[in-house]
């Protein structure tokens, strides 16, 4: 029987772990992550013209929880547009919270 409750409590901890919060790491997105965004984002001025003619915003330098929060609701649909939000759905919580890191410390 005290087996059977330290494997309970060994598996509340490992179930908690898992549901611990997502920490961004900048480092993380630096390398392979961001290469999807810097095609658009890190061009001043870019404009992008699918599905229509928008100005593409600079995004180094917002902080994380807007980044967070905006590439979200690409990944729900409310934010509309189809590019951002086919990137926006192929990412993970935690690729969402790297490039949020990585972006807030750019200038």
């Amino acid at each position: 029987m005290k087996k059977l409750f330290a494997l309970l409590a060994v598996a509340g901890l490992a179930h908690g772990a898992q549901a611990a919060e997502v920490v961004g790491k900048a480092k993380d997105a630096a390398d392979k992550k961001i290469a999807m965004c810097i095609g658009c984002h890190a061009i001043p001025g870019y404009k992008a013209s699918f599905p229509e003619v928008f100005q593409v915003p600079m995004i180094g330098g917002q902080s994380a929880k807007y980044i967070e929060a905006a590439l979200k609701a690409y990944q729900k649909g409310e934010r509309k547009n189809p590019t951002m939000r086919g990137i926006a759905g192929s990412l993970t919580e935690q690729d969402i919270a790297d490039l949020a890191a990585y972006y807030s410390q750019q200038k």
